[in-house]
């Protein structure tokens, strides 16, 4: 079952994801306008459920992990049952790729390095999600006519926001290594 795409994510998750966001890319890389940074806090908030992360399925149900997966799933002359199909899984690569390469570029890194490769070590992450959003934004009439810049910036500046997640992440971990310093201490000192 995919997600919902209107569906928003939890408040108090999103608001804790968007104070690193938005300092990270209006402070540090200057990323400007709120949109790309409200929708990448969004996308943080809803990946941090991994059923949102592997929403995608083929035409047999089948749950889609990889990327080289995605993209034929949703190529029209190969997969994909409709333009609308293609919006979806197209939209969902980007976001993926956006989150893998900025959170987890070492978990990219190592796709190469496996001794079975699967179809996604042959894929440029970032590549395939430059030209995701850029095919999102061509969606352009009727319903999607509004969300179309958004999708053409993300794609236009996609390695800016690649480098706000590595430092989001960045912040994240330093976050958890004082949680964990924090708790070590109490500990010690209840137990003395």
């Amino acid at each position: 079952m995919e997600s919902d795409p209107n569906a928003r994510p939890m408040p108090s998750l999103r608001k804790f994801f968007e104070n690193f966001v938005w300092r990270r890319f209006f402070e540090d890389i200057r990323l400007e306008g709120p949109g790309v940074a409200r929708y990448v806090t969004d996308l943080l908030a809803d990946f941090a459920h991994s059923d949102n992360l592997y929403c995608i399925r083929n035409a047999s149900g089948r749950r889609l992990e990889d990327v080289g997966e995605m993209l034929i799933e949703s190529n029209p002359v190969l997969a994909a049952s409709s333009f609308d199909r293609e919006r979806a899984v197209r939209k969902h690569v980007g976001d993926y790729t956006l989150f893998m390469t900025g959170l987890f570029p070492e978990s990219v890194a190592r796709l190469r390095q496996t001794k079975r490769p699967r179809l996604e070590a042959f894929v440029d992450y970032v590549q395939a999600g430059k030209e995701s959003y850029a095919i999102v934004s061509s969606f352009d009439q009727f319903e999607y006519r509004h969300e179309a810049p958004l999708f053409r910036r993300l794609s236009e500046q996609f390695e800016l926001c690649v480098v706000g997640l590595n430092l989001v992440k960045q912040d994240l971990e330093e976050l958890q290594h004082d949680y964990y310093r924090n708790l070590k201490h109490r500990l010690h000192t209840d137990l003395q």
